[in-house]
């Protein structure tokens, strides 16, 4: 997560939506840089923890944004990423499991090690499901979310593509996809918007 005070912005990393390209071109204009274990902090804890401080301590409410994938390609890129070198021998490693077994382990009421990713639509809302960003993203329009970075930080950007993951086939069956979907209602729901949207929404925050 990145917070500018000029462009008075917040940055909210969700996992696997291409954050790491935004993060190394624009952290080196950044005010504060959560890094690490801190990097992917969800909207909720942004909302209830670090909103209220920099509003006492600064005097500064950013404008919060972030990126939405598709579902099934942001799943399919966990998949894909477990399944790299680096995680041969642990507990997160998808290696010798099919996508289809991995999405069937990922809506387990208690996924494994190597399911446990958490959800978009969680990721960016309240206990309630409220979105807590002004600004959401569609990952699938990239040229939307650049241009108005562009304006933002008034001038040209540009980014690299960073940690791409081994290639593997990431086909669904339509009997699991359809269990996906029905798990993940509202998670497809809010990316249907989006994109219905044309890859960009705004949201008045609770």
């Amino acid at each position: 997560m990145l917070i500018f005070s000029a462009q008075s912005l917040a940055f909210l990393a969700v996992p696997k939506t291409g954050t790491t390209a935004i993060e190394m071109t624009l952290r080196r204009k950044a005010d504060i840089v959560f890094s690490r274990h801190r990097k992917h902090m969800t909207a909720a804890r942004f909302h209830n923890k670090v909103a209220p401080f920099l509003a006492d301590t600064f005097d500064l409410r950013p404008e919060r944004i972030a990126v939405m994938r598709d579902p099934v390609d942001q799943i399919g890129s966990w998949y894909r990423y477990r399944l790299s070198d680096d995680q041969t021998g642990t507990d997160r490693s998808t290696q010798g499991l099919s996508f289809d077994e991995f999405v069937l382990d990922v809506i387990r009421d208690d996924p494994p090690p190597h399911a446990g990713i958490g959800s978009q639509f969680n990721f960016l809302t309240s206990g309630k499901g409220e979105v807590l960003v002004h600004r959401l993203f569609a990952y699938e329009d990239q040229p939307r979310l650049r241009s108005f970075l562009c304006d933002r930080f008034g001038e040209d950007l540009s980014f690299k593509p960073w940690n791409v993951s081994p290639r593997a086939s990431t086909q669904l069956s339509p009997g699991v996809l359809s269990r996906l979907r029905a798990a993940r209602a509202a998670e497809f729901a809010l990316h249907d918007r989006l994109r219905d949207a044309g890859g960009a929404l705004g949201f008045d925050l609770p």
